[in-house]
């Protein structure tokens, strides 16, 4: 695997020639199960998080970046891609997932970057906020913020769904983000930007996702009205909703086993999305390219509409 930060890219980055966004990574998945939270080295067919596809143009350089739930899935090909961008990173992620992020760090160090691991629960408070303390003290600063780690469990009907999961995901989708916004703020500088994942599901939520639905559109809906506090003091918020995307949040509980083939395929464009082809929304949002952009939500959902 390549760790060249100026590999060619194979997909992720403009070609010579344009390519059918219908047949661009397809795959075919088969059923699988892996105990929550999942390993993204665990997911067949592999996952592509642009670890040799993404190439970066300098667009982060001297940047420090905080990215919770970096170790796999979107949050790891933001990662990398960052750090192809010029940006130091620390990734937050649980104890269990730490085979993830010492990839994800050579990864990060092999495009000339620094990477700070911060293993921890973020559902929990007093971790929540010292993964924070922590990175600041590994980057010597922070000046992106990405709240992306989350919790996903589909319960098909509503009284199976108990109020300890409602409470853990809560907990992990809408508390931790609060936790750490405020933690970060004191040492966030004008020009800082913050990015929340929300989810296509804050605007077409699936039946049995009624807490993961709810608590993105929470998210969603925070990141606007932090927008609005935060714009007289320099420091953007805005948030990406992605669709499906192929990644272990699925396969260890997030999706029925029987229904993974079919992953995205009811999408217009056919198929689901690979982490990679987040990456350059992060990007977009974290750098200076969107300097006018707050209290924006970008939409990544292979044409599923959204408001």
């Amino acid at each position: 695997m390549s760790t060249d930060p100026t590999a060619t890219p194979s997909g992720q980055q403009s070609s010579a020639a344009p390519v059918d966004p219908t047949t661009k990574f397809q795959v075919e998945i088969p059923m699988q199960s892996q105990p929550a939270p999942g390993l993204a080295s665990e997911l067949v067919p592999p996952a592509d998080h642009g670890e040799a596809s993404y190439a970066g143009h300098g667009r982060l350089t001297g940047r420090r970046a905080l990215i919770t739930g970096g170790d796999s899935g979107i949050g790891r090909a933001v990662a990398i891609a960052f750090a192809r961008e010029g940006a130091d990173v620390a990734i937050g992620y649980l104890p269990s997932e730490q085979s993830d992020a010492d990839e994800v760090a050579e990864l990060v160090r092999g495009a000339g970057r620094t990477c700070v691991l911060l293993p921890g629960d973020v559902g929990d408070e007093p971790t929540a906020r010292g993964i924070v303390r922590d990175a600041v003290a590994g980057l010597g600063g922070i000046d992106v913020l990405v709240l992306n780690a989350a919790r996903q469990t589909f319960v098909e009907k509503l009284e199976d769904l108990s109020s300890d999961q409602w409470a853990e995901t809560m907990n992990v989708n809408v508390n931790a983000p609060f936790w750490m916004m405020q933690e970060a703020l004191p040492h966030l500088q004008p020009g800082a930007s913050v990015i929340f994942t929300s989810s296509v599901q804050a605007y077409t939520p699936s039946a049995g996702l009624v807490d993961y639905a709810t608590s993105r559109a929470a998210v969603n809906t925070m990141s606007k009205s932090l927008a609005q506090q935060l714009a007289p003091r320099g420091i953007r918020v805005n948030s990406v909703a992605p669709g499906p995307f192929w990644t272990a949040l699925q396969v260890s509980g997030g999706k029925k086993a029987e229904e993974l083939p079919y992953h995205g395929q009811k999408n217009p464009l056919g198929r689901p999305g690979q982490p990679v082809e987040m990456a350059g929304a992060y990007v977009y949002l974290a750098s200076e390219e969107s300097s006018y952009t707050t209290g924006n939500t970008l939409s990544v959902t292979g044409g599923a509409p959204t408001p």
